[in-house]
């Protein structure tokens, strides 16, 4: 067979994880996919029956008849009485040349006869092996031109097999896939959907319960994944998204079943979930969660007791390395992974039991435990995360994708270990088809597949070069995990991290330590506090060191890069980083390589670090990229900023500021309390100078309202409600408030009644309008407001919901619109967009550009994109 890895099974995984992700990602029914599936099936085995009938017997097409002596006693793919039955058929159908014989007779002497053409003379040895068969035809072809048909029938075999493989893994994932979204569309359920009717449901909680913002302190907004167990009449089990209010689903567990009165409406698509609950009000409980649920849920806080005490940035981290729980992490520390490549580690991954595992195994051995107690002791580690992390589905997957890298690195054959991961894929993929759409389990299997691939021979590659071979381990497995992601990486977050390798290299040695102590600190804390709060010490140490480590690396000039977004960029790495490997095993490659990167370092740092790269100089206003939501910074000078809204999370907000410098906020304005516009205060307000935070007078929704009020409390600064008229003046900004009579019953309240606010920036007016909707839009027309403006702020996204009349009254030659990508809302409106640019306005879209800066340059305004490459 050879020492490469064992690719067999790869097109079978390959095959069932398309097959999942086509059916869950497109609008065909099932019935069509499957009808599809099942011609092409048909066409296949019409096409190949003979090779698959030699398989099912384990005879391979090169073989010559074994000698009973070197018979092969491999086990046959399929069961013997099916390889009969087929044979049977096959001899039926009349095949030529076997008539009066058996099937695995004619395909041994029909074998013997393609080989004997090649390569004359008994086969010795090994030659019952296809790999000593494949071998000779090899070396004969080499000197033959005879020769090449054997090449070609043994290459024809592979390339059989493969589209054999793929073709039943596509079967298998798509019977899998089709008979879940057959009960995911069942029609009564969808008759419910449809008329988005309210019901009583009873619910089993499948994860850990998340707040819907990012917001300090507690939630009112839940975001639970269930299973609906019962709505109405009507009994099922389908998985279902809840939207909770109200503090009593803050401490459900995993498990724990629940009633409620929920309101029924439709799912986004892509997975299995067949509708979203609306509910209001706490849940009625019906018992209590699984023990081992329980026990989890008392470790897990148990360990946030013992992190309490250290610092911040630390505490937060240390929960996020051992079970994934970043409820604490500082929203800085997490742009900052994110930038150096490092949110694998605070996200439960197989890494997390590979270390655990480790840990325990190198125990064991120094205790000289015996092979079955060691086996045993591991196997208990394993199961002990499971509990301690929750046994979620993302959880066993890691711990299945854990345990693969083990077994690989414990036993040192890769070849068994390669095989192992396909079927864990389709194993994991059969069970929950959902998986194909999550990005973890892709990045969990790709690390996987990149420690088993490409670690092997990078790191026999710089062992070559005479690098010390643990060195040389410590080199190969970060950088292959890193190669073998990356595009994943790079397709969610459109950027590359240029110092993702070599800040996973220098996180390396902190890692092991941090999860161990970490988990040390989790279990000792029921039965020993303070020996949990040594431990969590002990690992705040190492966990510090991986703060610093992404804060400088993400503080680095051009250190990310931004890339095209979504399946094409994803694409695009992928094919970079395939031809880079395949091109490095040249020198000449490898030094072209070298000279060019060097060279784009040379060149673009210069340029970055002096000419100062984003901010662009002379910046006015930045309409900051978070998705669907605001968040508009005003240039007050000498690092200081006006921010107006923070959008829906922390981290956008805050990677916007850091980018622009900005290090102190005077004047933090909220237009209204709606979650996208104050989710992410807490970026905007940690680690910066605050002045004060000016709100809306409108008190509703009150959810937000106390959340902005706690928010701000837990920084220790000071919220006041805006005057009806007058303003500010902070730096270079002057900011005076657009008021109009509170206005009631109206499509939406909140929007309309927003702190609007005319701000003037080093004499450029800006109009910023929040989501203001027609009836507000009218009330300033009515009041004969000065409403013209160079620069708008497009209220409510760009929504259809704008008067034509206001629009035409500011008559801008910017209009910013902050909008998300594919958001559910139609988001903006092509009318607006075309209303805009028929009266001379450049329109600019926070889901298409990014963040959009509007720079005043010699009297003159333009806006400056930050680069992106491909655009």
């Amino acid at each position: 067979m050879g020492d490469g890895p064992d690719l067999r099974l790869a097109p079978f995984a390959l095959g069932c994880w398309a097959a999942s992700l086509t059916a869950l990602l497109t609008s065909l029914p099932v019935s069509l996919t499957l009808a599809a599936i099942g011609a092409a099936g048909a066409l296949l085995a019409a096409t190949w029956r003979s090779h698959l009938l030699r398989s099912c017997r384990g005879t391979r097409g090169s073989e010559q008849a074994p000698h009973p002596a070197e018979r092969d006693t491999r086990p046959a793919l399929l069961p013997p009485t099916v390889g009969r039955l087929l044979a049977q058929i096959q001899g039926n159908r009349g095949l030529a040349g076997t008539e009066g014989r058996s099937f695995p007779e004619s395909a041994a002497r029909s074998s013997a006869t393609r080989v004997d053409a090649v390569r004359p003379g008994p086969l010795r040895g090994g030659a019952a092996q296809s790999s000593a068969v494949r071998g000779g035809v090899a070396r004969v072809s080499a000197r033959s031109g005879a020769a090449r048909v054997g090449v070609a029938d043994a290459g024809g075999g592979a390339w059989r097999w493969i589209v054999a493989g793929a073709f039943l893994g596509v079967l298998c994932g798509a019977a899998a896939t089709g008979a879940r979204l057959a009960a995911r569309d069942a029609p009564e359920l969808g008759e419910l959907v449809a008329r988005r009717a309210t019901v009583t449901v009873e619910l089993t909680v499948r994860d850990d319960p998340r707040p819907a913002a990012g917001v300090t302190g507690r939630e009112q907004t839940w975001v639970v994944a269930a299973h609906l167990a019962v709505a109405g009449e009507l009994r099922t089990d389908v998985r279902v998204l809840v939207l909770a209010t109200g503090d009593g689903w803050r401490g459900l567990l995993p498990g724990q079943r629940v009633r409620a009165e929920a309101r029924l409406g439709p799912s986004r698509g892509g997975d299995l979930r067949a509708a979203v609950l609306s509910v209001n009000g706490p849940p009625e409980l019906l018992g209590q969660a699984p023990w081992i649920q329980r026990a989890a849920g008392g470790l897990r806080a148990g360990l946030q007791r013992a992190c309490a005490p250290l610092d911040a940035a630390v505490g937060g981290l240390l929960p996020g390395l051992v079970v994934g729980d970043t409820s604490r992490l500082d929203p800085a520390v997490d742009q900052a992974f994110v930038d150096t490549g490092m949110t694998h580690l605070t996200a439960v991954s197989g890494s997390n039991v590979a270390i655990v595992t480790g840990a325990v195994l190198l125990l064991a051995r120094w205790g000289r435990a015996g092979p079955r107690l060691t086996a045993l002791l591991c196997a208990v580690s394993v199961v002990g995360f499971v509990i301690l992390a929750r046994p979620s589905p993302s959880v066993v997957r890691a711990a299945v994708m854990g345990g693969v890298a083990l077994l690989a690195l414990a036993s040192g054959r890769s070849r068994a270990a390669l095989p192992a991961l396909c079927t864990a894929v389709v194993v994991l993929l059969v069970a929950d088809p959902e998986l194909a759409t999550d990005a973890g389990f892709a990045l969990s299997v790709l690390a996987t597949s990149g420690l088993l691939l490409l670690a092997p021979s990078m790191r026999d590659a710089l062992r070559r070069r005479r690098v010390p071979p643990g060195m040389a381990e410590a080199l190969a497995v970060p950088t292959a995990a890193q190669l073998a992601c990356a595009p994943v990486v790079a397709g969610i977050s459109g950027t590359v991290s240029l110092v993702a390798v070599p800040a996973n290299l220098v996180a390396v040695p902190a890692i092991a330590p941090a999860t161990v102590t970490g988990v040390a600190a989790a279990l000792l804390s029921p039965v020993w506090p303070d020996g949990a709060e040594f431990a969590a010490w002990l690992g705040s140490w190492p966990a510090r060191w991986l703060v610093t480590v992404a804060r400088v690396g993400s503080g680095l000039p051009a250190g990310v890069l931004p890339w095209p977004d979504g399946a094409p960029g994803a694409l695009l790495l992928a094919g970079i980083t395939v031809l880079l490997l395949i091109g490095f095993r040249r020198r000449a490659v490898r030094r072209l390589a070298l000279v060019i990167t060097l060279a784009a370092m040379l060149g673009a740092l210069p340029v970055r670090v002096l000419a100062g790269g984003w901010p662009p100089d002379g910046w006015l206003v930045v309409a900051c990229d978070v998705g669907q939501g605001d968040a508009t910074v005003l240039n007050a000078g000498g690092g200081a900023a006006v921010v107006v809204d923070a959008g829906p999370r922390p981290a956008d907000v805050d990677r916007c500021l850091r980018g622009l410098g900005v290090d102190e906020v005077p004047l933090l304005l909220v237009s209204h309390f709606h979650l996208d516009h104050i989710g992410g205060l807490d970026g905007v307000l940690a680690g910066r100078r605050i002045g004060a935070v000016i709100t809306t007078s409108w008190p509703e929704p009150a959810t937000g309202r106390e959340a902005v009020a706690r928010t701000a409390a837990a920084h220790g600064v000071a919220v006041r409600a805006a005057p009806d008229a007058g303003g500010w003046t902070v730096g270079e900004v002057r900011l005076d408030v657009l008021g109009s009579a509170p206005m009631h019953g109206t499509r939406s309240d909140p929007n309309n009644n927003s702190l609007l606010l005319a701000a003037t920036v080093r004499g450029v007016r800006v109009l910023l309008t929040g989501d203001a909707e027609t009836e507000r839009q009218q009330a300033l027309l009515d009041a004969r407001a000065d409403l013209s403006a160079p620069i708008l702020k497009v209220s409510h996204h760009g929504s259809g919901f704008q008067e034509p009349s206001f629009l035409d009254a500011v008559s801008p030659r910017i209009a910013l619109v902050s909008v998300g990508r594919d958001n559910d809302y139609g988001h903006p409106s092509a009318s607006v967009l075309a209303r805009l640019a028929g009266r001379g306005a450049r329109v600019l879209r926070t889901d298409v550009s990014g963040d959009v800066a509007v720079v005043l340059d010699r009297g003159k305004l333009s806006v400056v994109l930050p680069t992106r490459p491909f655009e």
